[in-house]
């Protein structure tokens, strides 16, 4: 079993938090991070970083339909403000294409090519492989409890 270490110790902080709350919410981005960071040692040597690999897990959901941009954006699991240049670079390499609306020429789509698609299956295991071992100390039901408690934040977030 792997030796459990403290945020406090982690960040190297020698006082103690002014709550509960505080030090899991350190916690948690603490280990988002270090998580992205995992997945970005299989993904990025593919050539594309984990935000492009989103775009292109998010329009392979979406296959054969294209999304317009502005839904690709809102369904990121990390929301960033640069939706259009991720969307560039994509199809510089050919992992997508895009197209404007023939009803409203401001509403532009984006479909996933057939050398994304490649792409994207071929991490399929290596991500699924990183969260298999990030959450193997977890038992099922306590990966569960782990979602409730994710899913209650976040609706407490939202509110």
């Amino acid at each position: 079993m792997r030796r459990r270490i403290s945020v406090r110790t982690e960040i190297r902080q020698t006082r103690l938090f002014r709550s509960a709350a505080e030090e899991a919410a350190v916690g948690l981005i603490l280990t988002a991070d270090h998580l992205v960071r995992c997945l970005a040692v299989v993904i990025e040597p593919s050539g594309i970083t984990h935000q492009q690999y989103n775009v292109l897990r998010i329009l392979r959901g979406s296959h054969p339909q294209p999304l317009p941009t502005l839904e690709i954006a809102e369904r990121m699991i990390e929301q960033t403000p640069g939706i259009t240049r991720l969307l560039d670079r994509l199809e510089t390499k050919q992992l997508v294409a895009r197209e404007r609306g023939s009803d409203d020429r401001r509403c532009v789509y984006c479909r996933i090519s057939e050398r994304g698609l490649a792409l994207v299956g071929a991490l399929d295991e290596p991500v699924r492989a990183v969260g298999r071992a990030a959450f193997a100390t977890l038992s099922r039901a306590a990966q569960r409890e782990l979602i409730a408690r994710l899913d209650e934040i976040r609706a407490a977030l939202r509110e």
